[in-house]
């Protein structure tokens, strides 16, 4: 009998080592919370479970890149939903079409060959109230749409494709005509816009060519991107503001085994613009954003808070390589708007950029509208570490009178870089420092494989 409470008091103490190392290493986020079971829930979407399927080719539509199917492409995602709803399954061919809007209980696949091609003439696209830009206004819908949704998916080996060369250079054209026009001055879809909408996941697709910004989600919660190529060219024509994904007044969101490569930003995070932008119920912040195992290509952040952007609070970037990004981190810090970056982790990124930490004010298109200047932005709470990169600038940190930034914590630093700039870690206030090796090198060299983009825009 003794030999057995014996051996039962030295299992209830395996037991509670067991709890105590599993509460210790438990998964948080950078407010200390812990991050739920829900980021680590990721399973493929099963066709096969989303109720009756809905071939487009069986239902009127056809293989023929030259004639716009909008129309008909509506008629089957609406027949769907009267019937229950159902997933839309786009076959191996190129369909044409504008936008189309899906309803609860409808879904998109895109089997292996499969595309979606948007019509490049704007005046196929409806004009309807949206959100772009920081402001909910009169534009043009994306060419797919979900608004008010639970539970919709889009899933497949296949090809969403926003053809947005011809946009691209009318773009460029007005841009050399009139320098100050803004992104929206030129008429343009995106290609995805989720809103108002819940429990989300877009898995497997290529996201390709977008005239505009090329997934956006507004007011979405318990969004999930896995497994998703998003590709905009930079050369032989720049694909001008083609951010892969932004992020507008969100929560609970996750971007997990993703290429992004674009001419803008790969990830912003925004929420609303201008001096009583944290008053207006359109607006909101951003919060519990987890982004990782991802691999970057060309663009211009990484990650990017703004520009319209309010509150941003617990968003993790790591476990990423970087491939030639222009910025790791780019906090923009808009003056004519009321701003608070805080709670933000980078952790075991590997790569090259041009700037690896890039915190100056942004003033595009800065606008008062006759109020008074907002108190000062602020960002504060960033912890960065275990950080293995090369870069041509270091440390590319303003000073100013109009936001601060304090309570850093720099840890576990491993950086070649030709312009250190160690000197502006002045400007953060309360910054911790271990471990950091800053290297300056009198040349770069890198060494990575790339995905070849070179060709997309003829495509």
């Amino acid at each position: 009998m003794k030999r057995q409470n014996n051996f039962n008091i030295l299992l209830s103490l395996i037991a509670v080592l067991i709890f105590s190392s599993a509460v210790k290493s438990q998964d948080k986020f950078p407010d200390g919370t812990a991050i739920p079971k829900w980021f680590k829930e990721n399973k493929p979407t099963d066709i096969n479970k989303l109720g009756k399927k809905y071939i487009i080719t069986e239902n009127g539509m056809k293989n023929d890149s030259t004639i716009l199917q909008t129309k008909k492409l509506q008629e089957i995602i609406d027949l769907a939903a009267k019937n229950g709803g159902g997933v839309v399954i786009v076959p191996k061919g190129t369909f044409l079409i504008s936008s189309v809007f899906f309803k609860q209980g409808t879904h998109l696949h895109l089997e292996n060959g499969a595309k979606l091609k948007g019509s490049d003439d704007i005046n196929d696209y409806p004009v309807v109230m949206t959100r772009m830009e920081g402001q909910t206004v009169k534009y043009f819908p994306a060419m797919i749409n979900a608004d008010g949704l639970d539970g919709f998916t889009i899933s497949g080996k296949g090809e969403l494709n926003g053809n947005g060369l011809r946009f691209w250079k009318s773009f460029w054209k007005r841009r050399e005509w009139n320098p100050k026009c803004t992104n929206m001055d030129e008429m343009r879809p995106r290609i995805i816009y989720i809103s108002n909408s819940k429990n989300v996941q877009i898995e497997d697709i290529t996201v390709k060519n977008s005239p505009f910004w090329s997934t956006h989600y507004y007011k979405s919660h318990f969004v999930k991107l896995l497994n998703l190529t998003i590709l905009a060219p930079k050369e032989p024509v720049k694909a001008p503001s083609t951010d892969a994904v932004d992020i507008d007044a969100c929560s609970n969101f996750l971007i997990k085994n993703c290429y992004m490569s674009v001419n803008d930003d790969a990830i912003a995070l925004k929420g609303g613009k201008g001096p009583k932008a944290d008053t207006d119920p359109n607006n909101g912040e951003n919060r519990n954003i987890l982004i990782e195992d991802n691999t970057f290509g060309f663009c211009h952040s990484v990650l990017t808070c703004g520009s319209e952007s309010i509150h941003n609070y617990n968003v993790v970037l790591r476990n990423s390589t970087v491939k030639d990004a222009s910025r790791l981190l780019h906090l923009k810090m808009r003056p004519d708007t009321p701003q608070h970056y805080e709670y933000l982790t980078v952790d075991n990124i590997k790569g090259n950029v041009k700037t690896f930490i890039y915190v100056k004010g942004w003033n595009q298109f800065f606008d008062l509208k006759g109020e008074a200047r907002p108190k000062k932005g602020l960002a504060n709470n960033i912890t960065i570490k275990n950080i293995d990169l090369s870069c041509e600038t270091a440390f590319s940190i303003e000073k100013s009178d109009l936001f601060d930034l304090k309570d850093f914590t720099f840890e576990n630093f491993k950086i070649k870089a030709l312009k250190p700039e160690m000197e502006n870690l002045k400007n953060i206030q309360n910054l911790k420092q271990n471990n950091l090796k800053v290297e300056q090198v009198a040349s770069l060299t890198q060494s990575y494989d790339k995905k070849d983009d070179s060709d997309i825009a003829a495509k």
